[in-house]
């Protein structure tokens, strides 16, 4: 298969958990968006939506020219088979592009039931060699979603091995499992929450401590190298910097994980990632303004992944890396970058802020003094979703955000955002 190019580029996917982050993705310029419904998805505590929020979804981004793919990739049990038909009916009436499963019965039941809605293989299916990736194309999968262990090579390899018209999808950016393709059951034996039905508890995060039987009450440190005890915490993933390998490698989809995380999140990664795949398309190098901007997400030490050779453990703590915080909201702007603002954390006039947008390189100012809602002078903006005025630096499309630099110690969230 032909590598991709500028008229053939690969899709940027992103992750949307809720409304609000399906909003942000679709603003911030993914070419489509994968959610789920109130059951069978992989994510169960993300807000997810329920079937008639769906449908309105499914109508947004299409209005937008954005696809939906929704997920179907918990494995099902007996009890909830009943339950499957009347959802796949209502992907099929609702227009989505594709359903995303891992299981070989909901397969064929969204064959029978969603006949209009392509069929992905989720990475729950660890596809991750050629054959299998062949075999779910003769059953009638128009792409798989290749196991996050595959070296690049590998992946080069069952692209050059199957057939044109199969997709190809990677991941790209975000947090990764230290099970295989995710199949875990340490949740389940020690909180009851089921990882293989989007209720994972991330044991892998947890701290760990030895106690010997007869000194109960006494916990002796589990370390590796002297280094911590964090001895399961994985790296999460960023592939910014090595787009153009992936064109190479002929993929149709990347990727990025999240769906629990927040709309700021959705936002500034899928704007970083359309401006690397644009330039990497465009033969341009990677203005490193972008490479910044995934650093001032909530994440955990980055790595690239299997694509070089394993990632390797970060086993200090399982912290997540904050050092930026949102605190407004654009609601609409004018010309002369007067902006009506939505309130989410406190900040003050003189603050050093950051304005990020769609289709935006972040801007850097000093907060000048702004106006409530009657015009009257205001410094300082406190109570949540309050409604003020501000003179930007240059003018913004709503959803735009100002965010500050931050103390984590210190570090205090209001409607999701980071």
């Amino acid at each position: 298969m032909k590598p991709k190019t500028r008229n053939n580029p690969p899709e940027l996917l992103s992750p949307a958990g809720d409304w609000k982050r399906m909003e942000m993705a679709v603003t911030y310029g993914a070419d489509a968006v994968y959610l789920a419904g109130e059951d069978f998805g992989m994510r169960a505590f993300a807000g997810n939506f329920p079937p008639e929020q769906l449908r309105r979804g499914v109508e947004y981004c299409h209005g937008r020219g954005v696809a939906v793919y929704v997920t179907c990739n918990t494995m099902a049990r007996n009890e909830e088979i009943s339950r499957l038909p009347p959802f796949l009916e209502l992907l099929e009436q609702a227009g989505a592009d594709a359903v995303i499963t891992a299981d070989l019965g909901v397969f064929r039941l969204a064959q029978r039931h969603a006949p209009h809605v392509r069929l992905h293989m989720s990475t729950q299916a660890g596809v991750s060699n050629y054959h299998s990736a062949r075999m779910w194309h003769e059953l009638g999968a128009s792409r798989v979603i290749l196991a996050r262990e595959l070296s690049l090579e590998e992946v080069r390899e069952i692209r050059v091995r199957t057939p044109e018209e199969l997709e190809l999808e990677v991941f790209v950016h975000g947090a990764m499992c230290v099970s295989y393709s995710g199949r875990c059951v340490l949740s389940n034996y020690m909180t009851g929450r089921d990882a293989q039905r989007g209720a994972c508890a991330q044991p892998c995060r947890y701290r760990y401590a030895l106690m010997e039987e007869k000194r109960p009450g006494e916990y002796f440190p589990v370390e590796e190298d002297g280094k911590g005890a964090y001895i399961f915490s994985s790296r999460d993933m960023c592939m910014i910097e090595h787009i153009p390998e992936l064109l190479d490698a002929g993929v149709h989809a990347l990727k990025i994980e999240g769906r629990a995380k927040s709309p700021y999140y959705a936002a500034v990664t899928t704007n970083a990632y359309r401006h690397a795949l644009d330039a990497a398309c465009q033969g341009n190098p990677l203005d490193s303004i972008w490479i910044q901007e995934v650093e001032k997400v909530s994440h955990r030490h980055y790595s690239t992944g299997f694509f070089f050779g394993p990632p390797g453990q970060y086993t200090a703590d399982s912290r997540y890396i904050r050092r930026w915080q949102v605190v407004a909201q654009v609601i609409r702007c004018e010309k002369d970058g007067t902006a009506l603002l939505s309130l989410y954390n406190q900040f003050g006039a003189g603050d050093a802020v950051e304005l990020v947008g769609p289709g935006l390189a972040p801007v850097s100012f000093a907060a000048p003094k702004m106006e409530d809602m009657d015009g009257l002078p205001l410094t300082r903006p406190k109570q949540p979703q309050m409604r003020f005025y501000m003179k930007l630096p240059c003018p913004a499309p709503p959803l735009s955000l100002l965010r500050v630099p931050v103390d984590e110690k210190r570090r205090v969230c209001h409607d999701g955002h980071d």
